[in-house]
């Protein structure tokens, strides 16, 4: 193994997702344990964070889909391997993972990827541009669900040659933690969102507006509740941007207007600061009705000691242990999600906190930063041996 380390992520864009979060962590945690660690983007908010002493970061368009760029920065990639002496290029999409297959066999480095979501893979055409995630020296899957999604639909691309192991996504829970927000915090963001906190339940609902993630459902849901129930009086948040889907959005703004829902759901574009908007809620949903790969609200709702309600499908029947750290519904299932909503409502303050405590525990046991960034740097350290 060489005297030291040298490790270069590529990924399409730096932004709040899942997958460019691990990729922040994992650069940072690099530097840190005495590897020389690079990124290689496009850009995205999230590159504002980046201590540039511990990281170096490489702009490049390894975002584009098209054939000519991903062969240009698959040149420009060789030159940088051979430049700084990567020894490890680690790809987390599948349009940089071509320009890294391509300057990985060149350079004769190692080739790691991390296959983060399902894909559509409809067409032969596309599967075959998907399996670029499986020709790497190493191929990490960020749940058991995906890993069973791979070795189910990708056998053909599966060799003993090649390293294939599940390394579960982990977040900072000191940065989640309920007991770091100061109370000033609160009060502005209540202020600032002018939310009723006495008289009302506030129902987080945190991801990008996209019709798989149930924002439809969860607004129907929330109708049920309210005509059933009327006595239980809450206020949602629906918290992401619609990335360029205005159709989209008006198509939910039009059903909380049909439902006469103004005063109980509003929308937020966008809050940089995730644990103060988790730590002002009672209850946080997930309500995907396709699988989430891993499901990071719900490890991060956990972390906060929030309950959280998620579909029964993907990553959250892993992440959540039903009635104990949060609650599964049928995905799908309008009545279901509102009953389970009904619920959380019934729930005296200790249960509350009990399931709050328990969500912590599975979290830092199971899902904290620091065990995936270990596992990760483990794997690296094997690749080279």
């Amino acid at each position: 193994m060489p005297s030291k380390i040298n490790v270069l992520q590529v990924i399409p864009k730096l932004g709040y997702g899942g997958a460019e979060i691990g990729c922040f962590d994992l650069a940072h945690y690099l530097n840190e344990n005495g590897c020389s660690s690079f990124v290689a983007t496009s850009g995205g908010s999230l590159t504002k964070y980046i201590n540039n002493k511990k990281v170096k970061l490489i702009r490049l368009p390894v975002h584009s889909k098209n054939p000519i760029l991903i062969l240009i920065n698959a040149i420009i990639l060789t030159f940088i391997i051979l430049f700084f002496n990567i020894n490890i290029v680690h790809a987390r999409s599948r349009a940089p993972a071509w320009s890294c297959l391509i300057a990985t066999k060149i350079t004769r480095r190692k080739f790691v990827t991390t296959f983060h979501g399902t894909y559509n893979f409809k067409s032969k055409i596309k599967k075959f541009y998907n399996s670029v995630m499986l020709r790497s020296n190493l191929t990490i899957a960020g749940s058991n669900f995906i890993f069973s999604h791979i070795n189910n639909n990708y056998p053909d691309y599966l060799n003993d040659n090649k390293k294939f192991l599940v390394i579960f996504r982990g977040i900072n829970t000191d940065y989640y933690n309920s007991e770091k927000i100061k109370t000033s915090d609160k009060d502005k963001l209540i202020k600032k969102w002018n939310l009723d906190k006495f008289q009302r339940k506030i129902i987080l609902m945190p991801g990008r507006l996209t019709e798989w993630k149930g924002q439809e459902m969860f607004i129907e849901s929330l109708n049920l509740l309210k005509k059933n129930e009327p006595h239980k009086q809450f206020t949602a948040i629906i918290l992401g941007s619609d990335q360029g889907r205005d159709i989209y959005k008006k198509k939910l703004t039009r059903l909380v207007e049909q439902y006469r829902l103004n005063k109980e759901i509003i929308f937020v574009d966008n809050f940089e600061i995730m644990p103060i908007a988790y730590e002002i809620s009672d209850i946080v949903v997930s309500a995907s009705i396709e699988p989430e790969a891993f499901g990071r609200v719900a490890i991060e709702a956990q972390s906060m000691g929030k309950p959280i309600i998620a579909s029964n499908i993907g990553g959250s029947r892993e992440t959540i242990k039903d009635e104990t750290t949060g609650f599964l519904f049928n995905a799908g299932d309008i009545k279901s999600l509102s009953e389970k909503l009904s619920h959380i409502f019934d729930l005296d303050r200790n249960t509350l906190k009990l399931m709050g405590n328990a969500g912590r525990e599975n979290v830092i046991k199971k899902f904290n930063v620091e065990k995936m960034c270990f596992s990760t740097y483990s794997e690296y350290k094997k690749l080279l041996n």
